[in-house]
């Protein structure tokens, strides 16, 4: 299982607790069971947009941790109208479902892109999500 790292908490967020399901992206990401990382710093630019606001509004934006897992069921492109209204145009939007937010973040630095986590944060992933842990057998790439 790969890591999955969003632009900033404010976007996992409406990942996690909203209904964001369409990650916008420059290349397709093949279909698998992700982690959702808070980067190191709110990106701030997204906290202007309506739809953000509205979805995240309540909510903590933790930073430099894993939130929650995801699964990527596939990737496309909209030659006309947008999929979503997450959707941006000139993207490859990679669509998500089977959404878990864990109860607690779990601590991790990150990187960009997608990157290896340590086994000791998949394990304490594993913690908050017993029922999935047959499906997550596979330590994170």
């Amino acid at each position: 299982m790969g890591l999955y790292h969003a632009s900033g908490p404010p976007e996992n967020i409406c990942i996690l607790h909203g209904d964001k399901r369409v990650e916008n992206r420059p290349r397709t990401w093949a279909p698998a069971w992700r982690l959702l990382h808070a980067g190191a710093a709110t990106d701030r630019a997204a906290l202007r947009a309506p739809i953000v606001a509205r979805t995240i509004r309540g909510h903590e934006l933790p930073t430099r941790a894993v939130l929650g897992i995801v699964r990527i069921t596939g990737s496309h492109t909209d030659p006309g109208e947008p999929c979503s209204p997450w959707a941006q145009t000139e993207c490859v939007h990679v669509d998500l479902d089977d959404v878990h937010p864990l109860a607690l973040p779990v601590p991790c630095d990150g990187q960009l892109g997608p990157w290896r986590v340590p086994l000791a944060v998949f394990e304490q992933v594993l913690v908050h999500l017993p029922d999935l842990a047959q499906q997550l057998t596979e330590v994170p790439s």
